[in-house]
């Protein structure tokens, strides 16, 4: 039977040292970062994915355990075939993949992770259902909590949906950390490219007191005219 272990030991194999150095840096690992004390192996998105095509009979039991794994890439592997189970999964399977899932945020603790697997995750299992789950995961303590919250709802945007996009972001304009500001600012962008006047609309009633890196992360697709003029404030 495969087990995470057997699994890690392939993903040593695979690594590369110098691009592990490089990762160290890129996620901010130095004391004090959102990443800080997280291990690379220096293993790209692409080899990874092709590696959990073929992994899709690993036990539920191991998946959990290669997403406790101290090497940021075995937890990416993980998610990534919760995220291939999932969309196999009848309607019970997929609840506990979601539960699952929630009940280990302290190890989906990057922001690649949360954007790898938030939509097709929480964000799936929540479509047509009570969404009030992502409102708890936008007052949570956790900056991955949050950042799961409005990451989530780019499942909802792909289908015009874009209610619980603009209350979240509205919710998390007082954030204290950058990385939400990035996230939120980007969801915004991507309502936007589907429906501009709505997010002008929200950013209307925000833009004045949105941190600034979310409103450019909002407003990077705009013509440059209309970009210009809210970023003066002329608008």
């Amino acid at each position: 039977m495969l087990t995470a272990e057997a699994i890690s030991a392939r993903l040593e194999v695979l690594g590369n040292p110098e691009a592990a150095r490089f990762a160290l840096r890129f996620f901010r690992t130095g004391p004090g970062e959102y990443g800080e004390g997280d291990l690379f192996r220096g293993i790209r998105v692409p080899v990874l994915r092709k590696l959990a095509s073929g992994l899709d009979n690993l036990p539920p039991e191991e998946v959990i355990r290669l997403l406790h794994s101290a090497f940021h890439e075995d937890r990416l592997l993980a998610l990534l075939l919760l995220i291939r189970r999932f969309r196999r999964a009848d309607g019970v399977e997929q609840e506990r993949i979601y539960n699952s899932y929630l009940a280990n945020t302290r190890r989906i603790n990057n922001w690649d992770l949360v954007d790898i697997s938030a939509e097709h995750i929480v964000g799936s299992f929540l479509r047509n259902r009570d969404r009030a789950p992502l409102y708890r995961l936008a007052v949570s303590e956790s900056l991955w909590e949050r950042r799961i919250a409005i990451v989530s709802t780019f499942h909802f945007i792909r289908r015009n949906e874009f209610h619980d996009t603009l209350a979240i972001a509205g919710m998390l304009l007082n954030d204290r950390e950058e990385l939400i500001h990035k996230a939120a600012g980007w969801m915004l962008r991507e309502v936007g490219k589907r429906d501009q006047p709505a997010e002008e609309a929200f950013l209307q009633v925000h833009y004045s007191r949105m941190p600034r890196v979310m409103l450019r992360y909002a407003i990077e697709r705009f013509e440059e005219g209309k970009r210009q003029r809210w970023l003066k404030g002329l608008v």
